[in-house]
């Protein structure tokens, strides 16, 4: 037998040599700052996606608790104006609760007869507590005439500085939060009457002008609607024009012409979309701005050029051998494609899709152009209701300067990455738990 390894062929000097041996360092040396390369691009990347995170994480952690102050009130009945024996629904609601929590808080603080500790006392609770109050009358109605212990939800300064944002070494007159304030503060927590709680209005109300009340919940179902209408129409949409032009157009100039341009259209700008619905499907067919219906729309527009590239590449990569198996069992095209190749092709798909929802779900030009960063204060009831998105509504909140709501952006951030990375997980489950080999 001929023996065939690299030694037994004639080098003839060709590595021997000084300048061969030159070549192979040079190339060797090459080789090696590539990899020093790469390695700097992976690790200046990671480090700066780690400082990205930290300075979210960092600013916006404390957005998930709020701080809620224990007081005694007392419930005067002279604060309400009752015409009968038993006081109704409307005259209890009608209740004077701006002074009930005044004197409770009078009652509560030290100095809370000083000169100008008025205007500092209404300072101290949210607008909210005014509501939390009556919501518990008009529950238990017996309570008036009573002394009632309850937690009010704090007002943003106070909130920020009880939490630490808002430096107290700063002169007073450049502070939100007064020296009465701070001084206040100090004695409820050696009182044990002022703490936190984990922040359920963030997910459970819209949004307000006061950063303690302002929440996501509106633009989180806001955001689930123009997911629903973008996956209901673009996916369908989507994989159907994939299989015609692999599987069943013919290869002529006009598909041609409309594959380059599904692949142009891929790379447009995403506000350019946002001016297509803006123009067609509210100045022409007279759809409400700022409804997720064109939001949707809009969105759908995006993701298509997407989700048709992610499926002829998947369909693509299906072996011809599966085709040509499945035309000798006597298969006619139709059967072919959708039960052979489509079902072999769908981990692809899905992964394809997915990715393209997750980036119309993180868009924010589009819903721009069509008035989705309206200041709504409800969450929408219908495609056809005023919303917001979980985008838009970080962009308005980043718009404000309050430190309260500096916090609320970063923790919005936190919240649509989180929804992002559980739609990018789901891609990945359902590409392992379909994916078959050959």
């Amino acid at each position: 037998m001929t023996d065939t390894t690299p030694s037994s062929f004639p080098t003839h000097g060709l590595h021997t040599s000084a300048a061969a041996q030159d070549r192979l360092r040079r190339r060797y040396a090459a080789e090696r700052r590539f990899r020093l390369y790469g390695i700097a691009a992976i690790v200046a990347a990671l480090g700066v996606l780690a400082v990205l995170l930290f300075t979210i994480v960092s600013q916006g952690y404390t957005a998930f608790v709020n701080t809620e102050i224990e007081l005694e009130v007392y419930v005067d009945p002279a604060d309400f104006t009752f015409e009968g024996t038993t006081p109704t629904a409307e005259e209890i609601g009608a209740g004077n609760y701006r002074n009930l929590l005044s004197s409770a808080l009078a009652e509560n603080l030290p100095n809370a007869d000083a000169p100008g500790a008025a205007r500092d006392l209404r300072g101290v609770l949210s607008g909210q507590g005014y509501r939390q109050l009556r919501a518990r009358l008009l529950a238990e109605p017996s309570l008036i005439g009573q002394r009632v212990s309850m937690s009010f939800l704090a007002s943003s300064d106070i909130d920020q500085a009880f939490k630490g944002n808002t430096p107290r070494v700063v002169p007073e007159e450049r502070r939100r939060v007064s020296n009465l304030q701070y001084e206040w503060m100090d004695y409820l927590e050696n009182q044990g009457q002022i703490s936190t709680s984990f922040n359920s209005n963030l997910f459970t109300q819209a949004d307000s002008r006061q950063p303690e009340q302002a929440g996501l919940w509106g633009a989180i179902v806001g955001s689930f609607y123009l997911m629903l209408v973008v996956a209901v129409l673009s996916i369908p949409l989507g994989v159907g024009a994939a299989i015609y032009l692999e599987e069943f157009a013919p290869k002529n100039r006009l598909t041609s012409f409309i594959e380059i341009n599904i692949n142009n259209l891929a790379a447009v700008p995403s506000i350019i979309f946002g001016l297509l619905g803006l123009a067609v499907f509210i100045q022409v067919f007279g759809l409400p701005r700022s409804a997720p219906l064109v939001g949707g729309l809009a969105l759908t527009l995006m993701t298509l050029p997407t989700i048709i590239i992610a499926a002829r590449a998947s369909l693509r990569s299906i072996p011809p051998s599966i085709r040509e198996a499945a035309y000798g069992l006597g298969a006619s095209k139709m059967q072919m494609v959708f039960h052979h190749v489509l079902p072999l092709a769908l981990p692809g798909i899905l992964t394809g899709s997915i990715i393209g929802l997750a980036q119309a779900l993180g868009e924010t030009a589009p819903l721009l152009m069509i008035g989705m960063n309206a200041f709504i204060t409800s969450a929408p009831d219908s495609m056809f209701s005023p919303s917001t998105a979980l985008p838009s509504q970080i962009y308005i909140w980043a718009d404000s300067s309050e430190r309260g709501f500096v916090e609320r952006t970063s923790a919005g951030i936190m919240v649509l990455l989180g929804f992002l990375i559980l739609m990018n997980a789901t891609a990945i489950f359902l590409r392992k738990r379909f994916e078959k080999r050959w």
